[in-house]
């Protein structure tokens, strides 16, 4: 039975939740666009399916609208893949759980895929829908966008006439962005040497419950991340007790995500464990202390039984580098009030055989800026003898001063919804970017509907706002001669 049946408008709510039905992680998106791919043959339009999983439909104007031209329409298949403790799902192979009051709609112990689910959605929808006026319509798919922009990259645009982009690929019903960071994530390694343990007492450190969110668009609303906070944990035990070593340490998995949970295992001289044990109570009250905002913090520990660990040295070369990285807000815009300039998320951090690796993924929408976080990042990794290599650099968007389509777009909504849309500026990083950098003339703006929780199992979206968001772009479509 469909869980969404009755939700209108009823071909985007099917849509949305057939897509679900299949997984698409980032890396894993094939079945998504196999089924994009397959709704286009069905309805018998020209299709492009590339090696990256990207899809391109072509629809031809309806008529009356023949002379106009084209307009693309864009989201991403993948979404992030996030689970509650307790969630024995194979989100690799298994789609989602759907929960709706009416009023909202959610998954059951994982996240929801909304972003950008309903965009692909709303897309189908309009692609199946023969009484529509609408010009001819370029409907772009792309892949792997949560981890790097990757299908955009791979994307070949030279079969695209469109110079008009409307991405349905943000988080705020009449919130229209017309400018986004770039970015680029640096994966980071230490090497060092594992060694015996030697009778030390050992324990698992647990630090969870942090709420996490978007790197973009979460950075900013004072959140813990895990990873810094268990690095500060395990320095802040160090200083206690000079031969702890690091035995393991794993937090976080995706590179726009502020990490909600870290592990670690150490070890301790036997006569230093009563000390460890009444310095992490004490020190566990001190976070909850500081983090007012994360109610649900907790630090935690346990025995464990770890064969070996770092030396005492190599444990303080990598706490040293690690509590010294940025994290956060790095800048305040002057042009954009209350818009994230430049910021870092430490994003990853884990403990491999051969040493330390960690991830920091760097937004900002001056370039330069974002130069200098790379620069800081380098500089520290490798003064401590780390080595660095850059990913998944991706443009910044810059606002246009003039644009036809953000006129359009803040006329149609002002006569659907009775208000004024709001233009804002983004942290997070749009394909629109790329796609204004390939495409010589290119006008392009984002919206989307009310989402909560991006990227984290909290993620839910409106239903309300689903249907002004499809309303709004047939609109668009309908004024686009």
């Amino acid at each position: 039975m469909a869980i969404l049946s009755g939700l209108k408008p009823e071909r985007v709510f099917s849509y949305f939740e057939e897509l679900s039905r299949v997984p698409r992680g980032s890396g894993n998106t094939a079945s998504a666009s196999n089924l994009c791919a397959a709704y286009a043959r069905q309805l018998g339009l020209r299709c492009r399916q590339d090696a990256a999983n990207n899809v391109i439909i072509w629809k031809d104007a309806s008529p009356g609208y023949e002379g106009a031209a084209p307009i693309i329409l864009q989201g991403h298949l993948d979404m992030v893949c996030a689970k509650t403790e307790d969630c024995t799902k194979d989100m690799a192979t298994q789609g989602l759980d759907l929960v709706t009051d009416g009023e909202w709609i959610w998954a059951d112990k994982t996240s929801l895929g909304a972003d950008n689910g309903v965009a692909i959605a709303i897309i189908l929808a309009i692609l199946t829908d023969d009484t529509l006026p609408h010009p001819p319509i370029e409907a772009v798919f792309t892949a792997d966008e949560e981890i790097g922009l990757v299908g955009a990259f791979a994307l070949d645009c030279s079969d695209l006439r469109g110079r008009t982009l409307l991405n349905l690929d943000f988080e705020d019903e009449g919130v229209f962005t017309v400018s986004s960071a770039g970015g680029v994530s640096l994966d980071c390694a230490l090497a060092a040497a594992r060694e015996p343990l030697d009778g030390e007492c050992c324990y698992e450190i647990v630090l969870d419950g942090l709420i996490g969110g978007h790197s973009g668009a979460d950075i900013d609303k004072g959140r813990a991340s895990a990873n810094p906070l268990m690095v500060r944990v395990l320095y802040s035990a160090m200083e206690q007790i000079p031969l702890l070593r690091l035995c393991d340490i794993h937090g976080g998995q995706f590179d726009n995500v502020i990490s909600p949970s870290c592990r670690a295992k150490i070890a301790v001289p036997h006569e230093q464990a009563q000390a460890l044990e009444q310095f992490l109570a004490s020190f566990g009250g001190v976070l909850k202390n500081e983090w007012a905002c994360e109610p649900e913090l907790s630090l935690s520990w346990n025995a464990a039984a770890p064969s070996d660990a770092l030396s005492v040295r190599d444990t303080s070369r990598a706490l040293h580098l690690l509590l010294g990285l940025p994290h956060g807000v790095q800048a305040m815009s002057m042009e954009f009030p209350g818009l994230v300039q430049t910021s870092l998320n430490f994003s990853f951090v884990c403990l491999e055989p051969d040493g330390l690796r960690f991830t920091c993924s760097i937004r900002s929408c001056i370039a330069s800026q974002k130069a200098m976080m790379v620069q800081r990042v380098r500089a520290a990794v490798e003064s401590a003898g780390g080595s660095v290599a850059e990913r998944s650099d991706y443009p910044g968007w810059q606002y246009a001063k003039s644009s036809a389509l953000r006129e359009l777009i803040l006329s149609a909504y002002r006569d659907i919804s009775g208000r004024e849309g709001r233009v804002v500026a983004s942290h997070g990083g749009l394909e629109c970017g790329l796609f204004v950098d390939r495409i010589p003339g290119l006008d392009a703006i984002s919206t989307g509907p009310d989402l909560q929780g991006v990227h984290s199992v909290h993620e839910r979206v409106s239903v309300r706002s689903i249907a002004h968001l499809y309303d709004l772009v047939c609109e668009v479509l309908k004024r686009s001669r």
